[in-house]
């Protein structure tokens, strides 16, 4: 509460002194101040001085929590692979439809900081270059809309989804090529022709003609 006294009387008067002097100072200085507390809350219960509230909102500008504006967290996504990227000394080409839809379905209580925490994660942890659902945080890793498996928290539901999105994310950079596709992922054309029928999926889907 006593800096609160001394921070609007720099905002009425714009005069302040420096530690350990007697000269008052002014200061020109525009304050944007920011705050996820309710403020309105906070002078009822004697712990914000009215008057500091009205004078610091002159212009109040409301920003809706990230689970309100998802249309933001697309673009919030590709400056931060690009920020950390750069940082980190790495490539990262994309994100995997799967990751996004597991970004896309989560409720972000942390808003945007959260958001730019799980980027930074998952760049460091990408591998030649995809972002994949499992480079995400773990309070990320539930059922994505697109996804036909169902991932309750189990260890086997895990791996089929896991599965699941690197096979997905094969045969899309392959263009549904199954003997590129199968070389990528390091095992035989057979082998992913088996999991493939596990999951439903066909070739024809990742065609880039016919899209998935």
């Amino acid at each position: 509460m006593q800096a609160q006294v001394k921070l609007l009387r720099v905002l009425q008067s714009g005069g302040f002194e420096r530690v350990g002097s007697s000269k008052t100072l002014q200061n020109r200085a525009r304050v944007i101040a920011a705050t996820n507390k309710d403020l309105s809350k906070l002078i009822a219960e004697g712990r914000f001085r009215e008057d500091l509230y009205y004078r610091l909102n002159v212009v109040s500008i409301t920003v809706p929590p990230l689970r309100e504006r998802k249309t933001d967290i697309p673009v919030l996504i590709d400056h931060f692979i690009e920020k950390y990227a750069a940082l980190n000394g790495l490539q990262v080409q994309r994100i995997s439809t799967p990751a996004i839809d597991m970004i896309m379905s989560y409720h972000w209580p942390g808003n945007v900081r959260e958001l730019e925490n799980c980027i930074e994660r998952a760049v460091i942890l990408s591998e030649e270059g995809v972002i994949h659902g499992y480079h995400l945080p773990p309070t990320l890793q539930v059922p994505s809309p697109s996804s036909g498996t169902a991932c309750v928290g189990s260890l086997p539901q895990r791996l089929d989804a896991v599965e699941r999105e690197m096979i997905i994310d094969a045969l899309k950079g392959a263009d549904g090529n199954m003997g590129v596709a199968a070389k990528q992922l390091g095992i035989s054309e057979r082998v992913l022709g088996l999991r493939m029928r596990k999951y439903a999926l066909s070739f024809q889907q990742f065609r880039r003609s016919g899209g998935l």
